[in-house]
């Protein structure tokens, strides 16, 4: 069974895990998870060496802390912090404050707290990169199922190499034949909001898909296997350049059976096709 990141990540693929591993080489010697995210992809995954990398350097911190000490510590941490400062459901001055404090200091752990009892579990930051999502009231907290999946993830966190980089600037030469890396971008098509310390405060754009289309056919070309999740079309909208970069390299496209209809409660029209795909070279 499939363990889940104590994150409720934008775009976390923990609900399609299975059907995206399937696709996956049976034997991996070093592998890359590219946007990481929460990192429900790299502990689930088996590999001699993993690799797993997001711009959002402020989830990447949270997930070294978690990587350096011990279960028991990190549950002690949280516990002792949401008594320090009242959190709770109700108390948005609690949480307000705790958000002025973490803003100053910038802990990590912190950061994993404020997110607890934030809207929709999110990460968002300003421009100055202060944490600015609002209070998540009568809905978010650190509850019993996050504390659970918080445990069985320290315990499979392992030796996973974590780095903060733009995917541009990532050390592709740690990839030789064989070996395989996993990307799950920013999506152009659909509804997911990035405003969250990805691309550096910015939104995803076209030149950056064709430049991680660009990245993806050298390192084929190089005997390196790759799986990119991505959608092709979404709301009566398609990704032609994606379309035709798949074409013209004869990569196989997977279909993956979810439903991003309802992500956006601002948007009527909930009929519309989404499909989400799954792209390897092999």
């Amino acid at each position: 069974m499939a363990v889940k990141a104590p994150f409720n990540y934008i775009g976390n693929k923990y609900r399609i895990i299975n059907s995206i591993q399937e696709c996956f080489p049976e034997h991996i010697d070093t592998f890359v998870d590219l946007f990481c995210g929460g990192c429900d992809v790299s502990i689930n995954t088996v590999a001699n060496n993993i690799y797993a990398n997001d711009i959002n350097y402020h989830v990447i911190g949270i997930l070294q802390e978690f990587q350096k000490h011990d279960a028991q510590y990190i549950l002690d941490y949280i516990d002792t912090t949401i008594e320090k400062w009242q959190l709770s459901k109700t108390n948005e001055n609690g949480y307000k404050l705790f958000r002025d404090h973490y803003n100053q200091t910038k802990n990590p752990l912190d950061l994993y707290v404020l997110m607890c009892f934030s809207f929709n579990y999110q990460f968002r930051f300003n421009s100055s990169h202060d944490y600015n999502n609002p209070f998540g009231r009568n809905r978010s907290s650190f509850n019993d199922v996050m504390r659970s999946n918080l445990i069985l993830f320290k315990e499979q966190i392992g030796d996973i190499h974590f780095s903060a980089l733009d995917f541009c600037d990532f050390d592709y030469d740690i990839l030789h034949t064989g070996d395989f890396l996993y990307a799950d971008p920013p999506y152009l098509l659909t509804c997911g909001s990035y405003n969250d310390g990805k691309r550096g405060f910015r939104g995803w754009t076209e030149k950056d898909d064709l430049d991680l289309m660009r990245i993806l056919t050298e390192l084929s070309d190089r005997g390196v296997n790759f799986a990119l999740s991505n959608v092709i079309e979404h709301k009566g909208s398609t990704n032609d350049a994606l379309i035709e970069w798949i074409a013209d390299n004869g990569y196989t496209v997977h279909g993956i059976n979810f439903n991003y209809n309802n992500c956006n409660y601002h948007t009527n029209n909930r009929e519309n096709v989404t499909k989400e795909v799954l792209i390897t070279n092999y």
